[in-house]
């Protein structure tokens, strides 16, 4: 049997919940609570379930932080978000503070079953909805990390002259005779090169160049 909290500080939003997951033989509702403040003192308090139905918006503690409360606490806890709200904002906070799932409240009694079912056995389940957000947030936070990476890779027009010079085997003296520059302003070149592409050799240098198309 699987033990669940449900949290909300509607009643009659409550009663819906706990009567959905009621309809599965497998569950059992053992604690209600109004409020993030309230499941955070009785788990304080020794309480235990197999997992937490939260709500987001309630008076006194709000869901988000309830779970990220309850999460740096007891970390092995399970939460699973239940709310009328599927924006990014609440969906990604969500996330941020350990949540295992997120779903809306309308969802029929089956995908809930279903839900806790996933949540129990280490999934992360979603309303389509709420999915499809997740998606795109990913999409966008990949998308973000690629143009810091590359705005972060490229290197000068200089130094790429540096790395070709490089790559054919020459020495720093040799570049520096070749390039009409001083050995050390190679050596800066280098350095530079180094800290652009995150590695500690010439050889490194040159691979990984080669690798993101810059030679």
């Amino acid at each position: 049997m699987i033990r669940i909290a449900v949290v909300d500080d509607i009643k009659t939003v409550k009663k819906t919940i706990v009567s959905k997951i009621g309809l599965s033989r497998d569950m059992d509702v053992v604690k209600e609570f109004s409020s993030g403040k309230d499941i955070l003192h009785a788990m304080m308090q020794g309480l235990e379930v197999d997992i937490i139905i939260m709500d987001i918006e309630m008076p006194h503690m709000d869901g988000i932080e309830a779970t990220e409360k309850i999460i740096a606490k007891y970390p092995n806890t399970k939460i699973l978000m239940c709310t009328v709200f599927d924006d990014e904002t609440n969906l990604f906070r969500a996330i941020c503070a350990g949540a295992k799932g997120y779903l809306l409240k309308d969802e029929k009694p089956e995908k809930i079953h279903r839900a806790i079912f996933e949540t129990m056995e280490g999934g992360s389940a979603m309303s389509a909805s709420i999915a499809v957000k997740s998606l795109n947030l990913i999409k966008s936070a990949t998308i973000m990390v690629k143009q810091t990476i590359s705005k972060d890779n490229t290197l000068t027009k200089r130094e790429i002259e540096m790395l070709e010079l490089i790559a054919t085997g020459l020495s720093y003296e040799q570049v520096a005779d070749r390039s009409g520059i001083s050995y050390g302003t190679v050596r800066k070149h280098l350095e530079n090169i180094y800290k652009k592409l995150n590695v500690h050799s010439k050889l490194e240098a040159v691979n990984k160049a080669q690798k993101n198309g810059l030679l």
